[in-house]
C-alpha cells in the first residue's frame, strides 16, 4: 500500500496558522485561540518542555478533564518529538500510579482537583502554573527534527491480565486517513476547514484526544467541552451552528431525553457519527426524526486510532435493514480479514477472528513485546479480537468478543480486571464477570460470585468494596451468586455459559 501525503499534527498546525491566523481554533470556557496564537503556544510549550531536560522520544502525561491547555499540551509535546499520555481521569488513584511509572513520565502535568494523585516526579498543576509557565518561553520552531512515523501518542487500554497497557501511536497513524477520505468524498468524516466541532467525549480515549487532533489536521474550529453535558451540547449546536457531531448511542439518548432537545433547533447538523455499540434501532429512528442529519456508524479500536470501518448514511435508510446490524465496510486504505484459531483467512459468511490492515495500526504495545507479537502478525496485519463475519458485499458484522471485553456507554472492561481488584475480598471464594445487555449503556458489568462458606455477603457489600478499588464505570452494576462457577476440563471458566440467559433470544452476543 502506498503512503499517503499527510504531514504531522505540528506541521498541519503550522500551515493552518500560516492561512488562516486569525480564525478561531479553540473555544474553551469564554476564551477563543485563534490558530496564530495556537501555533504560538505550541512552540512555547514545546521549547518548555525541551528546557524542563526531555528530549525526543521522552513520555508526559496529563490527568484532567477536557480544556484547551490540555490540547495545547498534546500538540505542543509533539513538537518536541515527546510523546503525550493523557489519563481516563476516571480511573483509580491506583489505575494512575500504575500508568505513571509503567510509561515513565518525564512530567505530570495534573489538573487541580486530582493533584492529589501520588507522583514523586515532576508535576504541574494546569490551573495555577500552566498559563505563566507557557509564556515565560521562547515561541521559536524548536530544533527538533520530527518524522510522521515517529511516536507521538500513547493511550492506555485495559489490559486482558488485568493491568493497563500502552498503545503507542504514531502522526502518520492519524493522519494518513485525511486525504484518503477527502479522495474517496466521504463527506462524513472529513469536516471541512472552519467547520464547527464539539469535543466532549474523554480526552484519555481515542474518540476524545483523537477529536482534538482531527481538528488541528483539519483546520476546524474545536469546541471544548469539559465532559459530557446534554444541556451544553444542544446550547452550542445552536450558538455556533455546528454540522458535525460524535456521540456514543447511550450520550445521543441522554440529549434527545434532555428538556431542552424538544425545542431546539439542529438545522445546521448534517451528520451524526456515532461509535463504541451498535446503536438500538428505536433510538436511530428517534434520532433522525428529531435531528433530521445523516447517520454514520464508525468501528474502530484504540490500536487503528480510531475508525477504521463504517456504515454509511445511506446504509441508514429504508431498504438497508439488513446491513444495519453491521459495523460497516472498510474505509479507503483498510483491508480486513475473519481468520481462523491457525490465524488462516475465512471466506465471507464464516465466523472467526477479526484483523485490520491499514497505516492506522499501532506502533507498538508499550514494554510488552510478547503482546506486541500476538497483536501484530506480520505483514501489516493487527488482530483486534474481535469475533465477527464478513458477508459477501464487504459488511463487516461483529459476532462475539474472543477476548471477553465489556463496552458499557463507551467504555472498555476487561473481565479480568474487576476480578482482579475483587478476588482480595475475604467473603468470596471465586468470581466471574461478564458483561450483559443493558437499554441505557448497551452493556453492563454483572459479577458473577461463589461466597466463602458462612458468608452472608451481599450485592451491595461486593459494589461498594469494588468503588474502592477500580474506576465507577469498571465496577459491577448487578451480583449473582452461585455454588460454583461452570469451568472447562483445564479449569478456564466457561464465560459464554454464564452470558448464556442473558442473551438468548438475540443473534450477536454484543450490544
Amino acid at each position: 500500500m502506498s503512503e499517503a501525503p499527510s504531514w504531522t499534527y505540528s506541521e498541519a498546525l503550522t500551515r493552518h496558522a500560516a492561512q488562516r491566523p486569525d480564525s478561531a481554533a479553540i473555544r474553551y470556557d469564554g476564551r477563543v485561540t485563534s490558530y496564530h496564537d495556537y501555533d504560538r503556544h505550541v512552540s512555547q510549550i514545546a521549547n518548555g518542555l525541551l528546557a524542563m531536560g526531555l528530549k525526543k522520544g521522552d513520555r508526559i502525561a496529563y490527568l484532567g478533564k477536557n480544556s484547551d491547555g490540555a490540547v495545547e499540551l498534546c500538540i505542543g509535546a509533539a513538537r518536541a518529538g515527546i510523546v503525550f499520555v493523557p489519563i481516563i481521569w476516571r480511573l483509580a488513584p491506583a489505575e494512575v500510579e500504575f500508568i505513571l511509572a509503567d510509561c515513565n513520565a518525564g512530567v505530570l502535568f495534573v489538573e487541580q482537583s486530582f493533584a492529589q494523585v501520588p507522583w514523586a516526579g515532576q508535576q504541574m498543576v494546569m490551573e495555577s502554573e500552566f498559563t505563566a509557565w507557557r509564556d515565560r518561553q521562547s515561541d521559536a520552531a524548536p530544533d527538533v527534527a520530527i518524522d510522521r512515523h515517529d511516536a507521538f501518542l500513547q493511550l492506555y487500554t485495559s489490559g486482558t491480565t488485568g493491568k493497563p497497557k500502552g498503545v503507542v501511536l504514531s502522526n502518520y497513524n492519524g493522519t494518513n486517513m485525511r486525504p484518503r477520505l477527502q479522495e474517496a468524498g466521504i463527506y462524513w468524516y472529513c469536516a471541512d476547514p472552519g467547520d464547527s466541532i464539539i469535543f466532549a467525549m474523554p480526552y484519555g480515549h481515542i474518540a476524545g484526544v483523537g477529536t482534538a487532533t482531527g481538528a488541528v489536521l483539519g483546520g476546524q474550529e474545536l469546541i471544548i467541552h469539559t465532559e459530557f453535558d446534554p444541556a451544553l451540547i444542544i446550547r452550542d449546536v445552536q450558538q455556533y451552528r455546528v454540522k458535525w457531531l460524535f456521540l456514543v448511542p447511550a450520550a445521543l439518548g441522554i440529549m434527545l431525553a434532555h428538556p431542552d432537545a424538544a425545542r431546539a433547533d439542529f438545522s445546521s447538523v448534517k451528520g451524526l457519527t456515532y461509535g463504541a455499540s451498535p446503536i438500538p434501532l428505536d433510538l436511530l429512528k428517534e434520532g433522525v426524526d428529531r435531528l433530521k442529519c445523516d447517520f454514520a456508524q464508525l468501528y474502530g479500536l484504540t490500536e487503528t486510532y480510531g475508525t477504521v470501518i463504517s456504515l454509511a448514511p445511506d446504509d441508514h435508510r429504508a431498504g438497508r435493514e439488513h446491513v444495519m446490524r453491521s459495523a460497516g465496510r472498510p474505509m479507503p486504505g483498510v483491508e480486513v480479514r475473519i481468520l481462523d484459531a491457525d490465524l488462516n483467512p475465512l471466506p465471507p459468511g464464516e465466523i472467526g477472528e477479526v484483523a485490520i490492515r491499514s497505516d492506522c495500526v499501532m506502533l507498538e504495545y508499550w514494554n510488552r513485546p510478547e503482546e506486541t507479537a500476538k497483536a501484530l502478525i506480520g505483514d501489516g496485519w493487527f488482530r483486534t479480537g474481535d469475533a465477527g463475519v464478513l458477508d459477501e458485499e464487504g459488511y463487516l458484522f461483529i459476532q462475539d468478543r474472543i477476548k471477553d471485553m465489556i463496552i458499557s456507554g463507551g467504555e472498555n472492561v476487561y473481565p479480568a480486571e474487576v476480578e482482579s481488584a475483587l478476588y482480595g475480598h475475604s467473603d468470596i471464594a471465586d468470581i466471574a464477570v461478564i458483561g450483559v445487555p443493558d437499554p441505557k449503556w448497551g452493556e453492563a458489568v454483572k459479577a458473577v460470585v461463589v461466597r466463602k462458606p458462612g458468608s452472608t455477603l451481599t450485592a451491595s457489600d461486593i459494589i461498594a468494596y469494588a468503588k474502592q478499588h477500580i474506576a465507577g464505570f469498571k465496577c459491577p452494576k448487578s451480583v449473582d451468586f452461585i455454588d460454583a462457577l461452570p469451568r472447562n476440563p483445564s479449569g478456564k471458566i466457561l464465560r459464554r455459559e454464564l452470558r448464556a440467559p442473558y442473551w438468548e433470544g438475540r443473534e450477536r452476543q454484543v450490544n
